[in-house]
């Protein structure tokens, strides 16, 4: 693991792992009267966002927000109108008047995989297909879809959440109590997605998926408007040799400093 200089005393707060472990850190809970805890994860695609987001909302009893759903079910209902999703005046229409709605499933409720509703149907499925892959980067750029998502965005976390994206920390909730910033070496995140499309029951190839991750990074991290990149004050985690049960475990004991949102630290 490696972290940013700024974040050197969180790091020694981190202890050795147990393999096949997650210390549970389900003690910690709101105090009355007080903001719940927000917490925003940032980084590349195949860095581990969901897997670790979905952990820590389980573990800490908060909303999981996958911001990439969003803008991914967008570029589902570009691609289904027939339009060019690199077209941003009829993207940014389309976004006007398309209802993306991210809801917990029947049943879970808190760390739960997020369901996705695009204009009302479950599309939770077809928003991971390589399509989708391939047109979002260029729907999510748009900076007139941009601003309607981070408005909605930031009234999803009001109350506390644990949030993935890629503009969370610098855009979405610069003001969050806890900011990370997860990434891996490419060729390990290649792996890691071309493992995920396959489990999602679609063929590809690791050539086809480190081909598309390359144009996707260099989308994101050279987009005008809220490019990814890890704010100044983010913790930034090198996940390429570390497990999930690694990672969630190294950012459990980061939210023990949490003391002035939560008790029980």
């Amino acid at each position: 693991m490696a972290l940013s200089q700024s974040a050197e005393r969180l790091r020694q707060r981190v202890r050795p792992l147990k393999k096949g472990k997650v210390e549970s850190m389900s003690k910690i809970t709101t105090v009355p009267g007080r903001k719940r805890v927000r917490i925003g994860i940032d980084g590349p695609a195949g860095a581990g966002k969901s897997t670790l987001a979905r952990r820590l909302a389980g573990e800490l009893g908060l909303p999981y927000i996958d911001t990439g759903a969003m803008y991914r079910a967008l570029a589902l209902g570009v691609l289904r109108s027939g339009l060019d999703p690199r077209d941003t005046g009829i993207v940014a229409n389309l976004a006007s008047t398309t209802k993306v709605t991210l809801k917990a499933p029947d049943s879970g409720g808190t760390g739960a995989s997020q369901v996705v509703l695009l204009d009302g149907r479950d599309v939770t499925a077809e928003i991971r297909s390589p399509e989708v892959n391939a047109a979002v980067s260029y729907v999510a750029e748009n900076p007139a879809v941009r601003r309607l998502m981070v408005a909605a965005q930031r009234e999803m976390a009001a109350g506390g959440a644990v949030m993935e994206g890629r503009d969370i920390c610098t855009r979405v909730l610069p003001d969050a109590e806890l900011k990370v910033f997860l990434t891996a070496s490419f060729a390990e995140r290649a792996r890691r997605r071309y493992r995920e499309i396959l489990s999602n029951g679609y063929a590809t190839t690791l050539d086809e998926v480190a081909a598309a991750m390359a144009t996707r990074d260099r989308i994101d991290s050279g987009r005008e408007t809220d490019p990814l990149r890890p704010a100044e004050d983010s913790i930034v985690i090198d996940s390429t040799c570390m497990n999930a049960d690694e990672v969630t475990r190294a950012v459990l004991r980061l939210c023990e400093g949490l003391g002035s949102c939560c008790t029980g630290c």
